[in-house]
């Protein structure tokens, strides 16, 4: 998923799991801010990848391959925002009945999203996707970021990156 213009000097990807805290606070706290300030601007691009680390974020990520394309990023940010809510479960089976909940707001009913769900060729994408971030990029942890293809090290946060996209620009 692509935010910003295709032409922006700097690109960033982003590997994430939609289960994973860090993720959502990159996604809610961060990425505003680079957006304001770089993406809007036309001076950087943010690509987000999936990474996902368990079945839960492996079944969000077929949910929002599964909505129509304009409407994916809506998705991923009421993903993250209410992530505590619809990973609060204690099988598969009920975080999936949350996943549908927040499905059914994106003009898809249940039976299209257990198709996704049981979609293998959409489940192989996205886990190959994944193992090739990890032999690229040697993550170890989410979110990973890439900038201009170098792994960015260091905490991530709005002030950090802030300062490693001034040095590029």
């Amino acid at each position: 998923i692509l935010i910003g213009d295709r032409s922006s000097p700097i690109k960033i990807i982003v590997y994430s799991s939609l289960t994973c805290p860090h993720c959502a606070n990159f996604h809610i706290n961060v990425l505003p801010k680079i957006k304001k300030h770089y993406i809007d601007k036309k001076k950087v691009i943010v690509i987000l990848k999936d990474f996902p680390l368990d079945v839960a974020a492996l079944n969000a990520s077929k949910l929002i391959q599964c909505v129509e394309k304009t409407r994916k990023l809506e998705l991923i940010d009421e993903i993250y925002e209410s992530q505590k809510i619809w990973t609060d479960g204690n099988t598969i089976e009920e975080i999936n009945k949350n996943l549908i909940t927040i499905g059914k707001k994106y003009n898809l009913n249940k039976n299209i999203i257990n198709q996704c769900f049981e979609n293998d060729s959409l489940e192989e994408w996205i886990l190959n996707s994944r193992i090739s971030a990890q032999k690229k990029y040697d993550i170890r942890a989410t979110p990973t970021i890439i900038i201009n293809e170098k792994k960015f090290d260091g905490v991530i946060n709005f002030e950090t990156m802030n300062k490693k996209i001034k040095k590029l620009i």
